[in-house]
């Protein structure tokens, strides 16, 4: 299953910093994460300040 970002993003940019794959990247409103690229490492909900990431 691949994370997914909630609107609760304040597009800090550490999620994208922090993936290993580099499925991260900005969209329209936040950040957001290919679920092609995505392998279910944990990493960017992590390291994500707002916890804004969470598994779909």
């Amino acid at each position: 299953m691949a994370y997914v970002i909630s609107d609760e993003c304040v597009s800090c940019g550490t999620c994208a910093e922090n993936c290993p794959v580099g499925a991260i990247s900005e969209g329209e409103s936040h950040y957001e994460i290919n679920p092609d690229e995505c392998v279910d490492c944990g990493t960017c909900a992590e390291g994500c300040p707002t916890g804004a990431i969470s598994q779909q």
